[in-house]
């Protein structure tokens, strides 16, 4: 049996993952990781995020400033999945059904016809997404929660598997608008990415200017891995994995720490719980393992929570950010041991 085909056979023939189910997956996902690293040079954990992110069947929000390679992470996890990228960049005029699309009357046929937008693909990148306004914020958000499109009265659904990754700059820059409280909550995963590390940035250098013109997206060097349907039956290989009912309750004590602590001024709901045990399976997943470990919620709980609460103004005066304070919080909060 074929590499390729073992994740098929064995979801289709046994009720319950077994270990070379789990052992298929992990080197699919492995293969995956390797191949988007051959465009994105560094940014190994959130590359990771992004990959959890997909295999738990959610949606991203990739905060960094412009310039670290947003836009060629989703354009090299689309290629080696071998699926649709679609991009939409978020201004302040972008209306609604530039997002979904609509309704054209044709002379030519006396007819109306359905124009179908960008959001008809497996994986959307909503660049700055925090530039538009909110009536079209909704408009996609809306998409990601219903998985269809309504336009002129008709429901269209979106081809699985559908994922947006929604890219803000930091609020502190100018003209950017923070997205509601309720619309972060549709977003699985906060995947923050930062400036990359010295040697890390040379070889970016190195790879974007010897022997190409201009500084367009490289991507000829990322190989397919996977297809879309790969990609649907590891999710519910992922949706599969147990959890004990001791890691559960971890994690719902670590969402609801989330309330009572003195430096968090919103904590988050019943939704962050939900969201962190989906992530930790498919981190598990990516670990090669075939039960979800405490380390497993611990190590995707800033990025399933961070976007999820609030800090007081004392703690920002005091130039404490979210992830330093959930990481306080995080080691208040004891982890089963068996």
């Amino acid at each position: 049996m074929s590499e390729e085909n073992s994740i098929e056979n064995d979801t289709r023939e046994q009720p319950s993952n077994s270990s070379d189910t789990i052992s298929a997956a992990h080197t699919r996902i492995t293969q995956l990781r390797q191949s988007i690293s051959r465009a994105v040079i560094g940014q190994q954990r959130v590359i990771d995020e992004t990959i959890i992110t997909m295999l738990a069947g959610g949606h991203a929000l990739i905060e960094g400033v412009p310039g670290l390679g947003k836009t060629l992470l989703v354009r090299a996890l689309a290629a080696a999945v071998g699926t649709n990228f679609g991009r939409v960049q978020f201004t302040p005029d972008l209306m609604p059904t530039d997002v979904t699309g609509h309704a054209m009357f044709e002379s030519q046929n006396q007819q109306f016809v359905i124009r179908r937008g960008p959001v008809f693909c497996n994986f959307l990148l909503a660049d700055e997404i925090n530039r538009a306004p909110a009536k079209t914020q909704a408009a996609l958000l809306e998409v990601m929660q219903e998985q269809q499109v309504t336009i002129e009265g008709k429901s269209y659904s979106l081809q699985p598997p559908f994922m947006v990754l929604a890219t803000q700059n930091p609020i502190e820059q100018e003209g950017t608008y923070p997205l509601p409280e309720a619309q972060l909550d549709r977003f699985l995963l906060k995947v923050k990415i930062n400036y990359p590390a010295h040697d890390e940035e040379s070889a970016l250098v190195r790879s974007v200017t010897e022997g190409y013109v201009g500084d367009q997206l490289n991507i000829s060097d990322v190989q397919q891995v996977m297809n879309g349907d790969d990609v649907l039956k590891i999710q519910q290989i992922v949706a599969a994995l147990k959890v004990d009912d001791q890691v559960v309750d971890y994690a719902v004590r670590l969402v609801r720490a989330t309330r009572d602590w003195s430096g968090i001024q919103i904590g988050a709901g019943p939704r962050g719980a939900i969201a962190l045990v989906r992530a930790a399976r498919a981190q598990a997943l990516l670990n090669g393992h075939s039960f979800v470990t405490p380390d497993d919620i611990k190590t995707i709980a800033g990025a399933a929570l961070r976007h999820r609460v609030c800090l007081t103004p004392d703690m920002e005066i005091e130039g404490i950010t979210v992830d330093d304070a959930l990481a306080q919080l995080f080691e208040q909060v004891e982890a089963p041991r068996t």
